[in-house]
């Protein structure tokens, strides 16, 4: 374990800050709950909407939609998604099910040779800025090589954690900047499980938190979730506004289409 953490610190030494061109930047923190009524939606910095495990669709104030780990049909009810750009933090079916998308999206790939390397990203689609973080998975055979997305929407920074299993390290930190929302895995069997999430959370301090990867497992939430401010929606989609941004971190946990009680 050891040596998968000094390997771990050394890779992302060489890579160095530069994988990432820029980070979100530092903006004023704003007040209350970033939740807004639907018939408010058009004053929305963000409409983020979870489908199950990492898949979220997440759409901009200007109309620009962004998929994030596209999950195979099986689980949860496939949806009808035309977004602009698709991401995929892991080469696996529960991630990478790309054909799903309508239209020609970009399709942003965080991993090359299969899952075998990093895969450099940093671009703009519209008016959002794109980068991904280089960071480990678990796997059967012990560590893979996972990426995480940077969403600089303007307004808002939005980081998609992917299949995270460890705490971030500095160079980490500094590649992902300001955060107002973190989608967080919690599961602890492919992915970091609840008491290592909250160290995550504690480090990026993010205005809201959104778990993901826990397969409909409220114990796993419950356990992420104890004792910090949260709230259970009934419902697959948050509306964000910068300007209701909480002052400190509140978990929000989403029920996707098909969850089970």
């Amino acid at each position: 374990m050891l040596r998968w953490f000094v390997c771990l610190a050394l890779c992302l030494t060489t890579l160095g800050p530069a994988w990432v061109e820029a980070a979100c930047q530092d903006t004023p923190v704003a007040r209350s709950l970033g939740l807004i009524p639907l018939a408010y939606a058009a004053e929305a910095d963000a409409v983020i909407q979870y489908f199950g495990h990492n898949f979220f669709q997440i759409t901009t104030r200007e109309g620009t939609k962004i998929v994030t780990d596209p999950l195979a049909p099986g689980r949860y009810p496939t949806p009808n998604v035309a977004p602009h750009v698709v991401t995929v933090g892991r080469e696996h079916p529960n991630h990478n099910y790309v054909q799903l998308a309508q239209g020609t999206p970009l399709i942003l790939r965080g991993l090359t040779q299969f899952g075998a390397e990093w895969n450099r990203v940093s671009t703009r689609v519209h008016e959002v800025a794109i980068a991904n973080i280089p960071i480990y998975q678990n796997g059967v055979a012990g560590a893979l090589k996972g990426a995480a997305f940077l969403f600089d929407l303007g307004p808002l920074c939005i980081v998609h954690l992917g299949d995270l299993s460890h705490t971030l390290t500095s160079e980490q930190l500094q590649q992902i900047g300001r955060v107002d929302v973190a989608l967080t895995p919690i599961d602890g069997t492919y992915t970091m499980g609840p008491d290592t999430a909250r160290e995550v959370l504690q480090q990026l301090n993010p205005k809201i938190a959104i778990p993901m990867h826990y397969r409909d497992n409220l114990t796993l939430v419950e356990a992420f979730v104890r004792g910090l401010p949260s709230r259970y929606l009934n419902s697959d989609t948050l509306l964000v506004s910068k300007s209701l941004l909480p002052t400190t971190t509140e978990i929000i946990v989403l029920k996707p289409r098909g969850a089970r009680e």
